[in-house]
């Protein structure tokens, strides 16, 4: 049946406990009182679940359990908007849980991927007496590897090189310390000023949608950047060079170049896989014997699809072996298999699965490699992995426990301890209590399920909002929905918040597996939202011709592309571009571009592929969008867009604001904070008819009225209440 709700269920239980664990001899006294308010505080005025109070919860991640198992250390992430920073400590806590975690060392601004802004996973070691930990950060400008000591005494220096570290190891016995590193920072910043001064010579590795001279920033400063690989990832000058890897002894300091013989065995030139099997696409190897545990692409890719969806666990005997063990239980098969792993002491596979069917909800497995039997150590409603921000990175593990961070929806991150025998799970950190409390209170979430027209099955998170029976807006994201829900993939409309102030917030999952073909693979997002509003609709829940619709990525092309073929959107906002000629003459001068444009997009230049364009790209099909749009872009994409934005703006159907500095995702708290208000002010004057009274929004409000008086809205798109 045409938007069939197959049923819904909320997310796990809250905790009732509501005291923060922090110490106030562990944290600064700023940072421990801001952290008091973010806890206790209902937020600014009469909001409760303000966009500031998600922006600058605490991020939990990379855990990494002692060698006895008694001991995890993790580091906690938080944004100030005073600073428009980001904070990151270093904690150690036991496992018994009887103590609050000890704050043993800074660790500095988060290190980023340069093209997504996403922050980088940061792995700690643990020296094998269990006395130090050491990890990588970027302190006083440059990025070196740290030791501190696990009982808080310390945290030293312990490389100080020229060059920013790219990655370290510590040597078998303990006693030395492996580090990598590239160009060193002065060359750098006279490869750039030389750039500045002599001219920018334009090639392939030229981003020129952004600006030439220091347009990204690469740990913590402004720098020139250029394309590395095949799409769009990106890296400073001088990233081609090779890295060098240097030698430090711990116990004199003294550094040395490496030998080729103390190389980390991951930088050395592994033996490959047999041509005979399929390419993996994840291994493990044990770490006492010859046997590695693969993950194998599952069969052919179905017919119009780039790869296929189910992956095969299996195990061989050694590298080049031509011969595995097939995990053959049915829990192994079917499945999206995001992390594999040794269980240390066992002849046992850890290997965790996302599954679309329960919302992208992960779960944790145990194979008994003798025995082939499988059993679930533990079943998610959400995340439960290495981090919030990283849904394949992996738990800490140890021969009983594993210890990692849980989410959903609307439960901030925390950090758990879960026995791989029986599966019962302990938390051990949770720096978000009060605003899990006050979600649950005001704005809660639950999964929902729907069928398309088509019989496609979907699901998404809704947080509902309390309209006293009345019928609400309703705002939705689409693209993918794990883990706690600030504001969707890229963090941009704060979910909660939306339904605290009376619209309904839903984020839709997309269907799983990559189709080619470019209108297919859009068009579900059309029929998805369609069919979720009409069921919704139908249940009394939202009214359908109050909704707007927003997106990052892959969810801003489909909400563009479903503003060209559907009345169902009476708004809209998005973050990121859709083909255009401009997007295509920008990067035209990659091979590598063009061919992936012509597989996954079905496009070649717009002279040789002109029906195509026009089926395609907004900037063809401007008559066809016919509500406001909202613009909000980082700098190194935003050209890319104009040949659509503009003419909005000049007919007032858009309002366009371009963040400098930014990456695809945009970081930067001040940055993310104003985009969150703006969406919330965007929303709730097209789907509400309200304005903040905010003396500073005057201008904003002004140019919304000239919209609305100039046609935008749903008296502009002349709405049927059918589709196109």
């Amino acid at each position: 049946m045409r938007g069939q709700l197959l049923g819904a269920w909320r997310m796990g239980p809250c905790v009732t406990r509501a005291s923060c664990i922090f110490r106030t001899h562990t944290w600064p006294a700023a940072l421990w009182l801001a952290l008091v308010v973010a806890c206790t505080s209902p937020g600014a005025g009469a909001v409760t679940i303000s966009p500031r109070r998600l922006l600058e919860l605490s991020d939990l991640g990379n855990p990494a359990l002692s060698p006895d198992g008694r001991q995890v250390a993790f580091r906690v992430e938080r944004a100030s908007v005073e600073r428009n920073a980001y904070d990151s400590i270093w904690y150690v806590q036991r496992l018994d849980g009887r103590s609050p975690p000890l704050r043993i060392g800074e660790g500095g601004e988060p290190l980023r991927e340069l093209v997504t802004g996403l922050v980088m996973p940061s792995p700690a070691v643990w020296s094998q007496d269990g006395r130090w930990l050491y990890y990588r950060a970027r302190i006083d400008g440059r990025v070196s590897v740290w030791r501190a000591a696990s009982d808080g005494a310390s945290a030293v220096e312990m490389v100080h090189d020229p060059a920013d570290v790219q990655d370290f190891a510590l040597g078998a016995d303990g006693a030395r310390l492996l580090y990598s590193v590239g160009a060193t920072r002065d060359a750098v910043f006279a490869a750039e000023q030389r750039e500045y001064e002599q001219g920018v010579r334009i090639d392939e590795t030229v981003v020129l949608a952004a600006g030439l001279h220091r347009s990204a920033r690469v740990n913590g400063r402004a720098a020139t950047q250029r394309f590395l690989g095949d799409w769009f990832s990106t890296g400073p000058l001088l990233a081609d060079m090779p890295a060098r890897w240097k030698v430090v002894d711990l116990d004199t300091g003294v550094v040395r170049d490496a030998a080729v013989h103390e190389l980390p065995s991951a930088t050395k030139k592994a033996a490959s896989f047999s041509a005979a099997l399929p390419i993996p696409t994840m291994r493990a190897a044990h770490p006492h014997d010859n046997r590695v545990a693969v993950v194998f692409p599952a069969g052919e890719p179905e017919s119009g699809m780039l790869q296929p969806r189910d992956r095969m666990l299996a195990v061989l005997p050694h590298m080049r072996s031509t011969q595995w063990r097939r995990c053959a239980d049915r829990l192994c098969n079917g499945r999206t298999i995001s992390d594999v792993r040794w269980r240390p002491g066992h002849d046992e596979v850890l290997f965790t699965t996302t599954d679309h069917e329960r919302g992208r909800a992960q779960t944790i497995y145990r194979w008994n490699v003798a025995t082939g039997a499988v059993q679930p150590v533990v079943v998610s409603a959400g995340l439960v992995s290495g981090s919030q921000r990283h849904w394949d990175v992996p738990c800490a593990v140890s021969a009983m426990t594993l210890v990692c961070v849980a989410a959903e929806a609307d439960r901030p991150p925390r950090l758990e301890a879960i026995d791989i025998d029986t599966g019962q799970r302990r938390i051990l950190f949770e720096p978000n209590k009060g605003l899990e409390r006050d979600i649950a209170a005001v704005a809660p979430a639950r999964m929902i399920r729907w069928t398309d027209v088509r019989g496609r099955e979907f699901t998404g998170q809704f947080f509902e909002a309390k309209n006293a029976g009345r019928p609400s807006p309703l705002f939705v994201t689409f693209y993918t929905c794990q883990g706690f829900l600030r504001g969707g993939l890229g963090d941009e409309w704060p979910l909660a918040s939306l339904a605290e102030q009376g619209i309904s917030a839903l984020c839709i999952n997309a269907l799983p597996g990559f189709r080619l073909d470019y209108v297919e693979r859009h068009d579900q997002g059309r029929t998805a939202v369609e069919s979720v509003v009409a069921a919704l609709a139908a249940e009394g829940k939202v009214d359908p011709d109050r909704v707007g619709m927003g997106g990052l990525s892959f969810g801003s092309e489909v909400t563009l592309w479903t503003l060209m073929h559907s009345n169902v959107v009476a708004a809209a906002s998005v973050s990121s571009i859709s083909p255009t000629p401009s997007y295509y003459l920008l990067n035209s001068l990659r091979a590598p571009f063009r061919s992936n444009l012509q597989l996954m997009w079905q496009l070649g230049a717009p002279d040789e592929t002109p029906e195509r364009w026009k089926t395609i790209s907004p900037a063809f099909q401007l008559d066809r969008v016919r509500v406001p749009v909202l613009f909000q872009l980082p700098e190194q994409e935003f050209r890319m867009l104009l040949d659509y934005a503009l003419p909005l703006l000049r007919r007032k159907q858009g309002d366009l604001y371009v963040f400098p500095e930014e990456a695809h995702i945009k970081f930067q708290p001040r940055h993310k904070l104003a985009a969150y208000h703006r969406n919330i002010d965007w929303f709730r004057f097209w789907l509400q008819a309200y304005e903040d009274p905010d003396p500073g929004k005057t201008v904003q409000y002004r140019l919304w009225r000239q919209m609305r008086a100039h046609g935008s809205g749903a008296e502009y798109r002349g709405r049927t209440g059918e589709t196109d």
